[in-house]
């Protein structure tokens, strides 16, 4: 199999090396390890219970947060195949991605970081992709000699895909980009883009799959209205309940397609013959092209409008503002007991609550504040 970008991939022989150092690992390269550290951590079985769109109680097939990391993986995985990236590194980056998340999805992120930074205007307040570099650097404790999952350079550049330049000053090597500007790996890369191509389609299944959003309304994107077109050229007889998987199937493979081809022509057209070549690119050159991407950004406007912000989802946004809120102020009432409140104390509590899955919270502020109704809409019957 030709393998196009096989001379710009990272190559874990040699690593950039890890925080703490260790021996080589035997039978199994420097990524190798660094995934199968994610898949062991504490932190990444937490996913489970953790929200994606809809919350655990809602009902027993939705995505969560977990499934949400494997199928990333699935994507970007099969992406660096195609393109001779490295499969391991890209693995790892997607299983990791969200290990920093909070409980109750971006509700939940929203509402500590607007609670930190109610508390300390001047800090950084709260951002999920942070947090999982946090994880990954120090808060997994499992092992005798150091704390975190010691992940190589390369995998904890990945993590990172949002900094400040204030707080990337203080983070240092691993977010240099972010201060003097330049790209991650090209497996860094795939895996932003991995995770957007799963999140736009399994949302979607899930959202028609709740009847928060009809089959109609969703006809109205053009990138879908496309596709099913196809589908039913292909299969005129289809059954109903296999249309909307083969839909969602033939979008992700088109998307694929477009990726790796648009992204083979970026590449050319830049001139890059090396890693150190992709590092000191200004803009990433992996994505979409023009026409793909415009169908993206609409199919992303529509599950914003119609899915995201539907009454039911926005009530069970609004519940789970209401218990982080809660929890937090509560859980640095905790740190700081008699001692006035610092900074090392909101850390601590947003450490704690982050860390925590939608059932753990849930039970958390019944136990906390017992006199209070339950802010949480009754889940549809089965």
């Amino acid at each position: 199999m030709i393998s196009p970008l096989q001379h710009l991939a990272a190559d874990s022989e040699p690593s950039r090396g890890r925080l703490h150092p260790e021996p080589p690992p035997a039978g199994r390269t420097e990524f190798q390890r660094d995934r199968d550290r994610i898949v062991h951590a504490t932190a990444f079985r937490r996913l489970l219970y953790k929200t994606q769109v809809f919350i655990n109680h809602e009902g027993d097939l939705y995505r969560t947060r977990l499934t949400h990391s494997l199928e990333v993986a699935q994507i970007a995985r099969s992406v660096a195949r195609r393109l001779g990236l490295q499969e391991d590194l890209t693995e790892a980056i997607c299983l990791a991605h969200d290990l920093g998340h909070t409980p109750f999805g971006h509700a939940g992120q929203h509402a500590l970081n607007r609670a930190l930074r109610s508390l300390d205007p001047d800090g950084d307040g709260f951002e999920h992709n942070l947090q999982s570099l946090r994880v990954a650097d120090g808060l997994e404790k499992r092992y005798a000699e150091f704390d975190g999952l010691n992940l190589t350079f390369e995998a904890r550049e990945g993590i990172l895909k949002h900094c400040s330049p204030a707080r990337a000053a203080r983070l240092g090597p691993v977010a240099a980009r972010f201060v003097g500007g330049g790209s991650p790996t090209l497996e860094a890369q795939l895996a932003n883009i991995a995770d957007e191509v799963a999140y736009n389609h399994h949302d979607l299944d899930d959202g028609l799959r709740s009847g928060l959003i009809g089959f109609d309304e969703v006809m109205a994107v053009p990138i879908v209205a496309r596709t099913h077109r196809r589908v039913m050229a292909r299969h005129p007889s289809i059954a109903p309940d296999r249309l909307v998987p083969e839909m969602i199937r033939t979008m992700i493979n088109d998307q694929v397609d477009d990726l790796v081809a648009a992204s083979l022509q970026r590449v050319q057209r830049s001139g890059a013959t090396s890693l150190a070549d992709v590092r000191a690119h200004r803009e990433p050159l992996m994505g979409f092209g023009a026409e793909m991407a415009e169908g993206v950004r609409e199919l992303k406007a529509f599950l914003l409008s119609r899915l995201y912000r539907h009454p039911r989802v926005k009530a069970m946004t609004d519940a789970a503002e209401r218990v982080m809120d809660d929890l937090f102020h509560a859980f640095v009432d905790e740190a700081a007991g008699s001692l006035p409140v610092a900074a090392q104390h909101l850390r601590d509590a947003a450490d704690r609550l982050a860390s925590l899955t939608d059932r753990e919270a849930m039970a958390a502020h019944r136990q906390r504040f017992p006199q209070e109704p339950s802010p949480w809409p009754a889940p549809p019957a089965f």
